[in-house]
């Protein structure tokens, strides 16, 4: 499922059952994330100076589970309980492949911690609730699907969750399963087009099962060690069959390369492209932050090879500095 960002807030939500948990206090754990960051910052343009969402305590110590663009390039952050709290935060560590952010709380925030869940037992037609800080209502819903994900700013997940009805504040949301376990964490508000019916609006999110094989190098280095995947710079969206580019990063490879708005990718290393994710999966089994990626694109219809020199990503990036 490739996204399409939407920005109205619908308000409609769906019945409340009572939850086979103790809802108030899973509630305790879903805290609010504001974020300021600098006008200079890489993503200051794409994402806003200032950044609101959602995240939730899971372990000891107060660390909190966020959606990572609430806290990239972040200079300072705050954390509200909810009833209404704050206390200071430290940016600790973003990890770009899966999107998660973790935020280190600087006091106390005396709130429970919300036990890790299995992602990967998690079925199509299983309850759960989607909770979101500043005292918005948890959206009782229903995991609409499990399947890949292809987000148009070089994202890739194999098997991300789709949950229904959608709740309409979604960054750093949790997903709670049935058992009153972290199933996940909001990214997006994206469209879904089901076999029956009409479209319907649906939660992406990332399923926690991603955060264990790393949870512990991004507690100790504030990134996963794993070598960083290359990165172009590109913008892009499936388009009556084809994959468009939409924008480029001023400052990035594909920029630096020649390429343009409106420009169609045609293959990686003179293999065809078969969708978005089928792009991203060819550029990133190139090898690693660093690797000249041959692209060959159409413009105006005329064919027309490239050679994008990728990078990290993260060297673009402002580093979190601890208050």
């Amino acid at each position: 499922m490739t996204e399409k960002p939407r920005r109205d807030h619908p308000e409609a939500m769906a019945p409340t059952p009572a939850p086979g948990f103790d809802m108030g206090r899973a509630l305790r754990s879903i805290v609010t994330i504001q974020s300021s960051i600098p006008e200079d910052a890489f993503t200051a343009q794409t994402l806003g100076e200032q950044r609101t969402g959602s995240g939730v305590v899971i372990g000891d110590g107060d660390l909190v589970l966020t959606i990572g663009y609430l806290i990239t390039e972040a200079e300072n952050v705050w954390i509200a309980r909810a009833d209404g709290r704050v206390a200071q935060g430290h940016a600790l560590a973003i990890d770009q492949e899966t999107g998660f952010g973790l935020v280190q709380a600087l006091e106390r925030l005396d709130c429970p911690a919300l036990e890790l869940g299995r992602s990967d037992l998690a079925r199509i037609g299983d309850a759960v609730v989607v909770a979101a800080g500043g005292g918005t209502k948890p959206v009782h819903a229903e995991i609409v699907a499990k399947q890949e994900f292809a987000g148009y700013w070089e994202y890739y997940l194999d098997e991300a969750i789709f949950t229904a009805p959608a709740h309409p504040f979604w960054g750093g949301a949790a997903a709670i399963g049935a058992d009153g376990r972290l199933l996940g964490v909001g990214s997006l508000h994206v469209e879904q087009t089901p076999e029956l019916g009409g479209p319907r609006d649906v939660n992406m999110i990332v399923p926690i099962g991603l955060l264990p094989p790393i949870l512990e190098e991004l507690l100790a280095y504030g990134r996963a060690s794993r070598p960083p995947r290359p990165w172009l710079g590109i913008y892009s969206a499936e388009n009556s069959g084809g994959i468009v580019v939409a924008a480029v990063s001023d400052r990035g490879p594909a920029a630096s390369a020649g390429i343009r708005r409106g420009d169609v990718l045609a293959s990686v290393g003179g293999e065809e492209l078969a969708d978005l994710g089928d792009f991203y999966r060819k550029v990133w089994g190139l090898g690693d932050a660093g690797v000249d990626v041959p692209i060959e694109i159409v413009r105006d219809g005329r064919a027309l090879g490239v050679k994008i020199r990728s990078a990290d990503r993260a060297s673009f990036l402002k580093r979190p500095r601890l208050q």
